[in-house]
C-alpha cells in the first residue's frame, strides 16, 4: 500500500433520495485525514479492481471526514452499484488522498456554481468555502424533481438566497435559462459546472456561444462516452522500448497493456487524468474531457485511455 492510499471507514450512511446515498468516511485507524480544498475528489477502490472518482461535498473546514454523494446509476459500469450494495456503516474501503483538478479561482469577483443532479456535490464544498471566505457567489441546483434532490435541508438552511433551485417538474419558469443567466454576469465572474455529460456540454456550449473566455469556465466530467473509432496507428512507448499497433476500437492503454507495458488508468473514459502521458512525437487526436482547449492545442499530452492519433505514429513518454 502506497503512502497515498488511505483505509477509510463508513461512519455514517444516509439515503437522501431513493437513488442517492450520502456517505461520511473517516480514517479507519482514527488518524487525521489529509486536508482538501473545494473541488477535490477521491478515488475509491471497489470490487474487482474498479476505481471510481467521487467529489468531496462537505465543507473543507471539516477535516475529520470526507463526505460523498453517490447516485445509484442504472447505467453504472459497476462503481455506483458496488457503493450502494457494499458500503454500509462500518464497512471499510481503500481510497486515494484527495486530488483537485477543479479548484476555485481566487481571482474571481463572483462565482457562478451550476450543478446538475449528482453534480451538485463539488458545488456544495465550493459554496461552503466561498461562504467562509465571505466571497460573492450563487449556487444553481438543477434536478428532475424536488424529491430527487439530495442535500436540500443543508443547502436551504446554509446558503439562503444564494441558492437557486431548478426543478423540471415545477414548470418552465423554474428551469435554468442558462443564456439569460450568463448574460447577466459581470466580466469578473467565473463559471463552474458539474453534472451529467449532456448537461455540462449544454452549459459549457452556452458559455462559448456567449463569448466567455475559457479561463473563466471551469468544469469536471466524471463520465463520458468514449469514441475509439478511426484508423489504426502506431505508438512507441519510449521509456519502455515497446512499439504497438492500435487498431480501431482499441485504446492506446489496452494495446500497451497487452504488450506488457504498465499503464495507470482509472476512469477509462478520459475524465480523470490518471493516464495522461507526455507526447514526444506525433499529433494526438484528443477524445478526452480532462485537458482544456489550450492544453489540447499544445499537443504535448494525451489521455491514453481514449484518445487516438492524427499522425500515423505517436511516441509517448511511458
Amino acid at each position: 500500500m502506497t503512502q497515498e492510499t488511505l483505509t477509510l471507514r463508513v461512519a455514517r450512511r444516509q439515503e437522501h433520495t431513493d437513488e442517492i446515498a450520502v456517505l461520511e468516511l473517516v480514517a479507519a485507524d482514527g488518524v487525521s485525514l489529509p486536508p482538501f480544498e473545494a473541488g477535490a475528489h477521491i478515488d475509491l477502490h471497489l470490487d474487482q479492481g474498479l476505481v471510481r472518482q467521487y467529489s468531496l461535498s462537505n465543507a473543507p473546514a471539516q477535516g475529520d471526514r470526507y463526505r460523498l454523494g453517490v447516485l445509484n446509476d442504472p447505467n453504472s459500469r459497476g462503481g455506483s452499484r458496488a457503493v450502494h450494495e457494499h458500503l454500509h456503516e462500518g464497512a471499510e474501503v481503500l481510497a486515494s488522498a484527495p486530488r483537485n483538478h477543479f479548484p476555485l479561482d481566487a481571482s474571481a469577483g463572483h462565482s457562478l456554481l451550476v450543478g446538475g443532479g449528482i453534480g451538485i456535490t463539488p458545488m456544495i464544498a465550493m459554496a461552503h468555502a466561498l461562504l467562509a471566505a465571505d466571497r460573492s457567489f450563487e449556487l444553481h441546483y438543477c434536478c428532475r424533481a424536488r424529491d430527487k434532490a439530495a442535500f436540500l435541508e443543508e443547502l436551504e438552511g446554509t446558503f439562503g438566497e444564494s441558492l437557486v433551485l431548478h426543478c423540471d417538474d415545477q414548470g418552465p419558469s423554474q428551469r435554468l435559462d442558462i443564456a439569460s443567466l450568463l448574460a447577466a454576469q459581470s466580466d469578473d465572474t467565473h463559471l463552474y459546472v458539474c453534472g451529467p455529460s449532456g448537461f455540462m456540454d449544454w452549459v459549457i456550449g452556452a458559455a462559448g456561444e456567449a463569448g466567455w473566455p475559457s479561463g473563466r469556465v471551469h468544469f469536471e466530467y466524471f463520465s463520458a462516452e468514449v469514441d475509439t473509432s478511426g484508423g489504426a496507428f502506431e505508438v512507441e512507448a519510449a521509456t519502455s522500448g515497446v512499439t504497438v499497433r492500435v487498431e480501431e476500437g482499441m485504446s492506446i492503454a489496452q494495446a500497451l497493456k497487452a504488450a506488457g507495458v504498465k499503464v495507470d488508468v482509472s476512469c477509462e473514459e478520459g475524465v480523470c487524468g490518471t493516464c495522461i502521458c507526455d507526447v514526444l512525437e506525433g499529433i494526438p487526436d484528443h477524445r478526452d474531457h480532462f485537458l482544456n482547449d489550450e492544453e489540447k492545442a499544445d499537443n504535448d499530452q494525451i489521455a491514453v485511455c481514449c484518445s487516438r492519433a492524427k499522425s500515423e505514429r505517436l511516441v509517448i513518454d511511458l
